[in-house]
C-alpha cells in the first residue's frame, strides 16, 4: 500500500522479520496493557464510541503475537475477566473472547509476523471479528437484543491503527545503535 506510509523516523520504522529486536521489559508490557485498558475506559458516546478501537484487545493481541511465551491464553483470560468486572458485563464473556484471541494469536504468530503491516492488519481484523462474534453470541444467549452493524466499526478502526500501534510498541525494543 504505497499510499499509506509511516513517517521516516526511528520511532515509526517497523521491524522486518529478519531484524533482531531486544526483549521488551516486563514493566513495559504491563504498562502498555494498563494504559490500553485505561484508554478503553474513557467515557465516549455516539459516533466516537462506535468508532473507538478496542485498544486493550489490540495491545493484548500485539503482545500475544510478539511475545507468545509471556502473554498467552492465561493473561488474556485474566484481562477479559478484568474487563468484564470493570464494564459490568456478563461475567466471562470478554474472558472467553480474549482467551480465544490469545490462542489464535499464539497459533498464528509466526505466520502473521512474515506479512507486511497492511496484511497483518487484515489478520488482526479477522481475529478481532472472531472475538467480537464470541461476545455477540454470548450476549444473545443471555437475552440481550441484537446489535446493529455499527458494532463492527471499532474492529475496522482497530485494524487501521495496527501499523501505528506496532511501530510504537516496537520502539523500545530496537537496538540503540540502529536508532542513532
Amino acid at each position: 500500500m504505497s499510499w499509506f506510509r509511516l513517517p521516516d523516523s526511528p520511532l515509526f520504522r517497523i521491524a522486518r522479520p529478519e531484524d533482531i529486536l531486544l526483549a521488551p521489559k516486563p514493566w513495559f508490557v504491563a504498562l502498555t496493557l494498563a494504559l490500553a485498558f485505561t484508554i478503553n475506559l474513557l467515557p465516549l458516546s455516539g459516533a466516537a464510541l462506535a468508532l473507538r478501537p478496542d485498544f486493550f484487545a489490540l495491545v493484548l493481541l500485539y503482545w500475544c503475537i510478539h511475545q507468545p511465551r509471556w502473554i498467552g491464553i492465561g493473561v488474556a483470560w485474566f484481562c477479559g475477566l478484568l474487563t468484564d468486572v470493570v464494564e459490568a458485563n456478563l461475567f466471562g464473556q470478554h474472558a472467553l473472547a480474549y482467551a480465544i484471541l490469545g490462542f489464535a494469536a499464539g497459533y498464528f504468530h509466526r505466520r502473521v509476523l512474515r506479512f507486511p503491516l497492511w496484511q497483518q492488519a487484515l489478520h488482526v481484523l479477522g481475529l478481532l471479528l472472531i472475538a467480537q462474534l464470541v461476545v455477540l453470541v454470548l450476549r444473545l444467549m443471555s437475552g440481550a437484543s441484537p446489535p446493529t452493524l455499527a458494532m463492527l466499526l471499532g474492529n475496522v478502526s482497530s485494524a487501521l491503527i495496527w501499523p501505528i500501534v506496532s511501530a510504537l510498541l516496537q520502539w523500545p525494543q530496537r537496538v540503540r545503535s540502529l536508532l542513532d
